[in-house]
């Protein structure tokens, strides 16, 4: 027990941590609240809390946009790190890993922007620049998906030829992990694509407790991953 409320402490203390930990709450309340608020009218009481829930995960999501305006350096100094990649990497990995370093270096100012107009610190229409911001998140998620079938395909190979059992069970870890890896992209691009205009693919069209369901099982999956990385 001592042991679990260390590492959740651990996990707290670190901004990356908070901030997985924050998102994993504001889509749970989301997700639950969505679907207590869509109880009749006879449960009055549940619906109130229901509403609640979905306050809450809003404030939580704004919460995160207004930290998010301090991760544009150590996201400069990470893509300065990776630069075109390591040259023993595949090279559609390396490609892919660039392009999507691009898009996520590119989101963050055009959601500052965003941010900013609709806390009408600067007079500029934000609705275009939540757009932006969200086909560049859908384009970083759409490459870390594709990332990860290359990855996967790679490993499939090297499983193949592998002849030590201590090495192919490492494998066959490092392939589960891509696979959760897409799932969990694959939950946060049908948000982003929900959140694009009305008209495209199903955008607009999910209810708030699928926006919170998606949400939550890419968080969980990100919690796990921390966890993972940090074992």
């Amino acid at each position: 027990m001592q042991e679990s409320v260390e590492s959740v402490v651990r996990m707290l203390e670190s901004y990356r941590g908070r901030d997985k930990v924050i998102r994993t709450v504001c889509y749970g309340s989301q997700l639950v609240g969505g679907v207590l608020s869509q109880r009749p009218e006879s449960e009055a009481s549940s619906r109130r809390l229901g509403n609640s829930l979905l306050l809450f995960s809003a404030q939580l999501s704004h919460c995160r946009t207004v930290l998010r305006l301090f991760d544009d350096l150590s996201m400069v100094t990470y893509s300065h790190g990776y630069g075109l990649g390591p040259q023993d990497e595949d090279w559609c990995v390396r490609w892919i890993s660039v392009l999507t370093n691009v898009a996520d270096q590119l989101y963050y100012p055009c959601e500052h922007v965003a941010w900013a107009a609709d806390a009408e610190l600067i007079k500029v229409k934000s609705d275009k620049w939540w757009l932006v911001s969200d086909v560049l998140w859908g384009t970083s998620l759409l490459l870390g998906i594709l990332r990860s079938v290359r990855v996967l395909l790679l490993l499939k190979k090297k499983l193949k030829t592998c002849g030590d059992s201590g090495g192919r069970s490492r494998l066959r870890s490092q392939m589960r992990w891509e696979l959760l890896s897409i799932v969990s992209s694959a939950a946060d691009l049908s948000n982003a694509i929900h959140w694009m205009p009305p008209g495209f693919l199903w955008g607009g069209r999910f209810p708030k407790w699928l926006v919170g369901l998606m949400g939550t099982v890419s968080s969980l999956i990100g919690l796990m991953q921390m966890q993972a990385d940090s074992a």
